[in-house]
């Protein structure tokens, strides 16, 4: 067993990798093939998902475990995860701890395995676009390039839900939410884990 300078250390000495949780934490966590997704998805955020999954992957065929708590984010960002994901060897099974909101929705529709804790919380809503500035042309091709990833997000929701597509659109556009259980008969998620 290694030695860990930091065990036994006060909280505030401990270094911290993102909001609330120290780096000895999420290191143990990695440890167990375990990435976490919280906050709101940006592409610095995926960038460090997309790493996480990826040493993982090359580390061996066991599943990793995607924990999503998610407050939305960036359609760039998901898309980055969601092609790191769909290249993966090792399957990836997703847990929604907490909440699943818009980009990080599409993430989780990527996964092999979709599940959550039965008081998670799921909305479905548009993933929004990073802000684009420059001329008239050059806003106007990135909306259709928006609207191009858009169409790629609800053609995984429709294939992963088996809803159809002008349903998974009303819904994204009225930003429905459901629980655990409506994501189960949606069929967002695969299963509900934990005392009913």
């Amino acid at each position: 067993m290694r030695h860990d300078p930091t065990w036994g250390q006060p909280p505030s000495q401990l270094p911290s990798v993102g909001p609330g949780v120290p780096g000895w934490l999420e290191e143990r966590l990695f440890d167990q093939r375990i990435v976490m997704v919280r906050g709101l998805l940006t592409n610095e955020a995926a960038t460090g998902i997309s790493a996480a999954l990826l040493t993982l992957d090359a580390t061996g065929p066991a599943p990793i475990q995607l924990h999503v708590s998610g407050d939305g984010g960036e359609l760039g960002a998901a898309l980055t995860v969601i092609d790191v994901i769909d290249t993966m060897t090792a399957p990836v099974h997703a847990l929604v701890t907490s909440q699943a909101v818009g980009a990080v929705v599409a993430v989780l529709a990527a996964a092999d395995k979709r599940s959550a804790y039965r008081h998670a919380r799921f909305k479905l809503t548009e993933p929004h676009a990073a802000g684009v500035t420059g001329t008239a042309d050059e806003v106007t091709r990135a909306a259709g390039q928006h609207l191009r990833e858009l169409e790629e997000i609800v053609l995984r929701l429709v294939e992963v839900t088996g809803q159809s597509r002008s349903r998974i659109e009303d819904d994204l556009s009225a930003g429905r939410i459901l629980s655990a259980q409506e994501a189960v008969e949606y069929g967002l998620i695969d299963e509900i884990v934990g005392k009913a």
